[in-house]
Formats: C-alpha cells, structure tokens, sequence
C-alpha cells in the first residue's frame, strides 16, 4: 500500500531546465533509497540517480554536471539543467522502502507511474 506520484514533466527547449518531484506515501516505516530512472522508445529502463539514506547521490555518466537528486523526507526531487535531445524519455521515480504491516516489516521496491521529459531543438 505504497504510493508513488511523479510530476513535472513536460516539453522544453534544448538548453533548458525542468525539475522532477516524487512524493512517497502509504505504510511507510522507511525509505532506505530513492532513485529516478528513465526509458527511451526502444531502449531499455537506465537507472539516472539515485541516492542512499545517508550516503550520497550516484548519477549516470550521461548526466553527470547536469543533474541533481535530492530528498526532503518522502520526496525526491530531479533538478534538470542543460537538458539534451538525448534526455527525452519517460522518466520512472523509484524507492526502496520498508513497510509496517500487521508488525511485519518489508522491504521492496516501489515504482511511480511514470512522467513524459520531452527535449526539442
């Protein structure tokens, strides 16, 4: 009974920002990792960023100096700057989370639904 909404999304110019929020809810005991993955037409999913609760974020090579994950609580966040035509995809927010249920506690991972990026020249 875990929840993931994905928003921000959108068209932007080659050069432009936008910026990814994930908010998390449900039977939360935990949130041990959260992470932004993406998935171009014909490609397969690419893990993006990612950050450990206390550690430190992990990025692609591809947007690395670009890209910025953060986390306030039960939210990620994906700052996107200089984006690229390259960078359109759907844009997956992922969290590794340990739920309360009946006193038994689990850990899985749960997935957002999933938010359009689309780069124009």
């Amino acid at each position: 009974q875990v929840q993931l909404v994905e928003s921000g999304g959108g068209l932007v110019q080659a050069g432009g920002s936008l910026r990814l929020s994930c908010a998390a809810s449900g039977s939360i005991f935990s949130i041990n990792a959260m992470g932004w993955y993406r998935q171009a037409p014909g490609k397969q999913r690419e893990l993006v960023a990612a950050i450990i609760s206390g550690g430190t974020p992990d990025y692609a090579d591809s947007v690395k100096g670009r890209f910025t994950i953060s986390r306030d609580k039960n939210t990620v966040y994906l700052q996107m700057n200089s984006l690229k035509r390259e960078d359109t995809a759907v844009y997956y927010c992922n969290a590794r989370i340990t739920t309360n249920q009946n006193m038994r506690f689990l850990t899985g991972d749960y997935w957002g639904q999933g938010t359009q990026v689309t780069v124009s020249s």
